[in-house]
């Protein structure tokens, strides 16, 4: 689907996008201002109109923006590791150890994506996008004999990304517990148990966080 953004820009336009996510991630949708984004980006208010038009275009951009690159270290992750196990646990660990403004910003996506017909559309192409990756080493662990599923392949997949963003939630409210090694620990225990993967199978070292 198309994204809502204008031309004008170039370079600049994305130095400025990072600059709104990182006012997004503190601020929250509803308090992100062009003047909270332009003391932040150094970019002028006029300059941040000619760019998105309005306050909401900008935000919206930024979000796309910002999760299509989340989409793409995913697919960076995955292609790095050829072993379904392997490649597996280092997708989770990516998704884990995000850093903070990373959480903060996909939350304000989902929920700006339940008010906004044009996000929420472009909220499931990105959960099939961010997905995809997840469900690939599942059915690859299967076709090659290296996990006995207890369980559809889409069904496992489907429940690990809801651990995954349901910690995300977790985080960003602040709640100590629970603490992300110890969550770690019990999902790839029963992420095994659900691929039928031996005890013995190697565990990559966790991905230091962003």
């Amino acid at each position: 689907m198309p994204m809502r953004k204008r031309r004008a820009g170039g370079e600049k336009r994305d130095a400025v996008l990072d600059a709104v996510a990182g006012v997004l991630a503190t601020r929250g949708y509803e308090n992100t201002r062009f003047a909270d984004v332009s003391a932040a980006g150094g970019v002028a208010i006029s300059t941040l109109q000619t760019y998105f038009g309005s306050r909401e275009d900008m935000i919206i951009e930024a979000m796309q923006v910002f999760t299509d690159r989340e989409v793409e270290a995913l697919r960076a992750v995955s292609a790095a590791e050829a072993d379904p196990w392997r490649r597996l646990v280092a997708l989770v660990d990516r998704s884990l150890h995000n850093s903070e403004s990373t959480r903060q910003v996909l939350v304000e996506f989902w929920r700006s994506a339940m008010r906004d017909d044009e996000l929420r559309d472009y909220s499931a192409d990105v959960r099939e996008r961010y997905r995809a990756p997840f469900l690939a080493a599942v059915r690859e662990g299967a076709a090659r004999g290296a996990f006995t599923l207890t369980h559809d392949a889409d069904a496992v997949t489907d429940l690990l990304l809801a651990a995954l963003a349901g910690l995300i939630i977790f985080r960003v409210q602040q709640d100590p517990a629970p603490a992300a090694a110890d969550f770690r620990d019990v999902l790839l225990t029963q992420l095994r148990l659900m691929l039928g993967v031996d005890d013995s199978a190697p565990t990559p070292e966790r991905i230091e966080e962003r």
